[in-house]
């Protein structure tokens, strides 16, 4: 029973207790098991009196009334107790009425009492974004009005902070959250009246710029989106980013990474189209692209149209010069091209890098014709497989991650960056070619060379690609050996039947180990992210086992913690014993439930659950791959099953090759045999005298 039924007082359903501190959350039946010990609670009006109270007072005739209360109703509307009840009075409209017929009401006061004004829409506006956030209204049933009002706010040159801010979070929920209104939002907003709030030195107001950007361009049909890539591409969009943001004299906060590594990939998915059409051999367009080849490679005088010359002298010339392109189909190179991915993608690269950097394309084709055949590097072949490989490791095609803020500067550092990237990279296959004396038999070698430098030089987050270009040259392919070799001393796995038998008799005390590192970690916990359709309103829960391993205790956390989280903080707590599973990926809840993370395969690769009671879970997302590893391996462990992850597969190999090398620093030099030495016969008798003196 709530305390304020037994103090008797009159009309008991006009109160209820609240938080006393910056939250002002109600407590309700709900909620009432969350409340931690010494929190404090004061007495006030229902969510129902208050909300009845405040549509009042919103509309009263005095500006000062006014303002303050829209200021209460923007603080109020977080709780979602609250929220209910105002919009249970039709409070959304109320709101977005003042919205459309508020402005022109109070316009002639702008002059005498701007800053009154811009308060009181500021909060009018936060009050609306803060209750649409609860997901209990749809955002299907706001007017045209209301939309062309809030864009006229982000039109404008002049607009008070707070306010742009708001009204760009309010398009960008519109754009994500209902088709109908993408399209009206999108005839009211363009890129150009966006850019000039990117040249601005508010990174929240660029980032929240961006975002609306992004989601214009992920809602926009497949047919739209190169039209609307061009748009960007006109209003130097790439440039502007790179000025404004990435080389701003400032540090990049998380959710504007994030931003820019959602506008890299949708970039980037641009290409998938190109990426999955198969060529045409049929198709003269297409085919004249490979005579172009051909033309710049070898300068042919003899064009296919010359009458000079009989045909199969001309065939046996073309399918001469198409082996030496390095294509496999050399009668009809067309057919190389029938594969997707990648294909027509790797045509127009190729043309790319033959038109734009002619010399550099000249030089590897007749390099490589000169060659001996088993020498050669296909040019025609390795595009192919390259282009692909480049495909895979930007992730072309696949949807941006709600956690990754893996954005790289470099790709805003030019207009054509994947073709740019592809030239670079061609062009270090010859030279890792050349370095390896491959043959053909060695071209995966090859491939997989490349791809480990180009891997290992993103991982510098290179600022320009002449950056990048400089540290695939410090990447040759001696150097990609050393490391090689390095890693390989570092976990060198010993194959003799002695070393085994050592490995075999040890592994079960390295497992101990790392098992007791694992509760360790899990003892001092961790934060976990509560994902919402508003990225940036980010809320926090930690959770950590107790000290005794017995116990799993968690809460909810105001924002990330920066030291440790006291254990009276976390109120909840679920006991070990209970626990009947832990599911990962898919086979959680909380990844079956419908929404955009169920399709996302990052997110899908963090998530895991703990089953409990009847129909019970405790869900997470992790907050990266490291940190999973760790909370399943954990989990399972108190299970008394086997921690089967990724990290704990690595940690057993380091640190049994450690174990071994240890134990054999007496044996350095020593060759240890197969198998054990022989045992000596017995000796004829045992009368063994030993003089002591």
């Amino acid at each position: 029973m709530l305390p304020f039924l037994r103090w008797s007082l009159a009309n008991h359903e006009c109160f209820a207790l609240q938080h006393a501190d910056s939250s002002n959350f109600y407590i309700t039946e709900k909620n009432r098991n969350e409340i931690k010990n010494g929190t404090i609670l004061r007495l006030t009006t229902s969510p129902a009196q208050n909300a009845q109270q405040l549509h009042e007072r919103i509309q009263s005739s005095s500006m000062d009334a006014k303002l303050e209360a829209l200021k209460d109703l923007a603080s109020l509307s977080r709780d979602v107790t609250f929220a209910q009840e105002f919009i249970n009075l039709d409070g959304i409209c109320l709101l977005t009425q003042m919205v459309e017929s508020g402005t022109e009401r109070y316009q002639k006061l702008q002059k005498i009492m701007k800053p009154c004004f811009g308060d009181m829409l500021s909060f009018t506006l936060t009050a609306f974004v803060e209750l649409m956030d609860h997901g209990i209204v749809s955002w299907d049933t706001f007017s045209v009005a209301f939309i062309k009002k809030i864009a006229s706010f982000v039109n404008k040159s002049a607009m008070d902070i707070s306010i742009l801010q708001r009204s760009l979070a309010i398009l960008e929920s519109m754009v994500l959250n209902s088709h109908d209104l993408y399209q009206k939002v999108a005839q009211e907003i363009t890129i150009g009246q966006l850019i000039p709030h990117l040249q601005g030195t508010d990174q929240e107001i660029q980032t929240y710029t961006i975002a609306v950007i992004n989601a214009l361009f992920l809602k926009a049909p497949d047919e739209r989106r190169q039209e609307m890539a061009n748009i960007l591409a006109q209003k130097q969009l790439r440039s502007i980013i790179l000025t404004h943001v990435i080389r701003a004299q400032r540090a990049i906060n998380n959710e504007m990474a994030h931003q820019l590594y959602v506008l890299q990939v949708l970039t980037f998915n641009l290409l998938e189209d190109r990426m999955m059409t198969k060529m045409d051999p049929q198709d003269q367009a297409q085919r004249d692209i490979i005579f172009e080849l051909r033309r710049i490679a070898f300068d042919a005088e003899s064009e296919p149209n010359n009458s000079s010359g009989s045909m199969e002298k001309r065939k046996s010339m073309y399918t001469r010069d198409y082996k030496k392109l390095g294509f496999i189909n050399h009668v009809n190179p067309a057919m190389d091209f029938t594969q997707t991915p990648p294909g027509m993608l790797a045509l127009d690269n190729m043309l790319y890098f033959a038109k734009h950097h002619q010399d550099a394309y000249i030089r590897i084709v007749l390099e490589n014709s000169s060659r001996e055949d088993k020498h050669e590097c296909p040019f025609g072949r390795s595009s192919i497989e390259l282009t692909k490989m480049l495909c895979e490791i930007l992730k072309v095609g696949e949807l941006p991650s709600e956690t990754c803020n893996d954005f790289h500067p470099m790709f805003f550092t030019h207009d054509r960056s994947f073709e740019e990237f592809f030239c670079i990279c061609i062009q270090l296959l010859n030279k890792t070619w050349k370095e390896m004396r491959a043959t053909s038999e060695d071209f995966n070698k090859v491939m997989q060379v490349v791809k480990e430098q180009v891997m290992r030089a993103l991982t510098t987050k290179p600022s320009s690609l002449d950056q990048f270009k400089s540290k695939l040259q410090n990447l040759s392919y001696t150097e990609i050996l050393k490391i090689r070799q390095s890693e390989r001393m570092n976990q060198e796995d010993f194959q003799s039947r002695p070393i085994l038998e050592l490995k075999e008799k040890i592994q079960p005390e390295i497992l101990e180990l790392i098992k007791q590192q694992r509760l360790n970690r899990l003892v001092e916990g961790t934060c976990f992210r509560k994902l919402n359709c508003r990225r940036r309103q980010d809320k926090f829960w930690y959770c950590r086992l107790s000290p005794n391993h017995k116990v799993l205790h968690y809460g909810d956390l105001e924002e990330s913690p920066q030291g440790e989280v006291p254990h009276d903080s976390l109120q909840d707590k679920l006991p070990v014993a209970d626990i009947k599973a832990v599911v990962t990926g898919k086979d959680c809840p909380h990844m079956k439930e419908k929404g955009a993370l169920k399709q996302n395969k990052e997110v899908l690769e963090l998530a895991f659950s703990i089953l409990y009671d009847s129909n019970c879970q405790l869900n997470f997302i992790a907050p990266d791959k490291h940190e999973y590893c760790i909370w399943t391996d954990g989990l399972n462990a108190l299970l008394g099953k086997d921690m089967m992850s990724e990290l704990t597969r690595n940690d057993l190999d380091t640190l049994l090759s450690m174990e071994i090398k240890l134990r054999l620093l007496d044996l350095e030099n020593i060759q240890i045999p197969d198998a054990p030495p022989p045992i000596p016969k017995e000796p004829s008798n045992y009368d063994f005298v030993y003089d002591c003196n």
